[in-house]
């Protein structure tokens, strides 16, 4: 009894500074994105060998880790072979998730996952069960670089024919894992700085390849597990996947017409359809362009920023308030203007407390992006939707940018650095990490309001 009793004040103290499955996830984050610029700011990841000043070190190794693409260097003309993989690898590892990418590597050295770890993984890829972590950990590294090493394989006899074996061979992977990944990083600076796939606008292999490499990043590993688990029967999908494989169809299409429609009357043919239609799905986080984006009109930059504002989907390597977030507020809507008592998605009722969530997401990432351009459009003296759509690219980890980015102030940086951190991250793992999940021990006496 008296050891007990030495001992309770021990474990009180041990629960008591206990990090959650949230803080976890958020402090793995940081410490990747740290790492990763020290590692950048050495004389080696540079091509002139001197050292790069910590703040582009740490927005790069930020960028790297969101898998945003927003960039203060061009990373073919300033980074040499060693900083383009060390980039390379946050990407890797941003895009897998931290969690996941740990999970990995406990595996393979033959260590067992405890109990803490699957808790921390699930909450991470937003699986709603810890049963088979193991399983899946195996299956997400399976299709992730099955699938970037075929988009590597197609994309390598253009790389190839225009640069070259050796830098053809470094061009696909570079880029086919920062497509998968959803980053937007190239290397298609030896051309023109900041050029992105701007000169491959009339592609087909490379605009379909991209494409289809962000599209599948993008949808997310349950999707894919359920795809291949249940095959083509749509019918025996969970509602997760019915909803994101729907909605991102929708996403990919209506945009797409709009685009050809009023923003490429300067373009004509195929080349119309294949840059109406990357536009339209490297905008949901992505951060490739063909195009030159400062010649869209405001209403064309609106939409780019409602779309890089939803991004891709739960559990995958894109960020972004997610597709079924967007979903789920508009069958909400649908409910109330039906005056209908709950809220239904193929035949389905959504419980209350995943509706509330999806508007807290909503009005967290709306009140980040436009209250980061309103203090980014004064500092830089920019017309608000130029800064929004900086911001809306940043917290939506897209990486698209209309020139800003790369000639903005330490302050502006800080500003964009924690847009992307928090927009990779997740809303609800930033709000639960910081008040944690309390449980309500009383009910307050009931009164209605008018609203509307």
């Amino acid at each position: 009894m008296p050891q007990q009793s030495r001992l309770q004040p021990l474990r009180a103290l041990q629960k008591k500074f206990q990090l959650t499955s949230f803080q976890i996830i958020l402090l793995g984050f940081a410490g990747v994105i740290v790492l990763g610029a020290l590692l950048l700011m050495l004389p080696a990841a540079s091509r002139e060998r001197v050292v790069t000043p910590f703040s582009d070190a740490l927005f790069t190794s930020t960028s790297a880790t969101c898998v945003t693409g927003l960039v203060v260097h061009d990373t073919q003309t300033y980074w040499s072979l060693f900083g383009q993989v060390v980039i390379l690898g946050l990407i890797q590892i941003g895009g897998l998730g931290v969690v996941t990418t740990a999970v990995a590597f406990a595996l393979f050295s033959g260590r067992r996952i405890s109990l803490m770890q699957r808790n921390v993984m699930q909450e991470s890829i937003s699986v709603g069960r810890v049963g088979g972590m193991v399983r899946l950990t195996y299956f997400i590294l399976r299709v992730t670089f099955a699938v970037e090493a075929v988009g590597a394989l197609i994309l390598f006899p253009v790389f190839c024919r225009d640069f070259g074996p050796a830098k053809g061979l470094w061009y696909s992977i570079f880029t086919s894992i920062s497509a998968f990944c959803n980053a937007g990083f190239d290397l298609m600076g030896s051309r023109a700085q900041y050029s992105s796939v701007t000169s491959y606008v009339s592609n087909p292999v490379v605009n379909i390849t991209l494409m289809c490499l962000i599209t599948f990043g993008g949808i997310g590993f349950i999707v894919w597990e359920d795809i291949a688990h249940n095959r083509l029967h749509f019918r025996r999908y969970r509602l997760q996947t019915k909803v994101v494989l729907i909605t991102s169809l929708l996403l990919d299409i209506v945009p797409a017409v709009l685009f050809y429609f009023f923003e490429y009357g300067d373009l004509s043919g195929g080349t119309r359809v294949l840059a109406s239609l990357f536009q339209s799905v490297t905008c949901r986080t992505a951060g490739f362009n063909t195009t030159d984006l400062s010649k869209f009109s405001d209403a064309g930059r609106m939409l780019m920023i409602c779309l890089m504002l939803i991004g891709g989907s739960p559990g995958s390597t894109a960020g972004g308030l997610k597709t079924t977030t967007a979903a789920l507020l508009a069958a909400s809507c649908i409910a109330v203007f039906k005056n209908r008592a709950h809220t239904n998605m193929f035949h389905r009722r959504i419980d209350e407390m995943t509706v509330r969530q999806a508007a807290a997401i909503l009005n967290m990432y709306l009140f980040l992006a436009v209250g980061g351009a309103m203090a980014v459009s004064r500092l830089e003296s920019v017309p608000f939707v130029t800064a929004l759509f900086e911001t809306g690219s940043a917290v939506g980890t897209v990486g698209l940018s209309l020139g800003l980015t790369p000639h903005v102030c330490q302050i502006t940086r800080c500003i964009l650095i924690l847009l992307m951190y928090f927009g990779r991250v997740g809303g609800l793992t930033v709000i639960y990490a910081a008040f944690g999940k309390q449980k309500e021990l009383f009910l307050y006496p009931k009164e209605n309001m008018t609203v509307g």
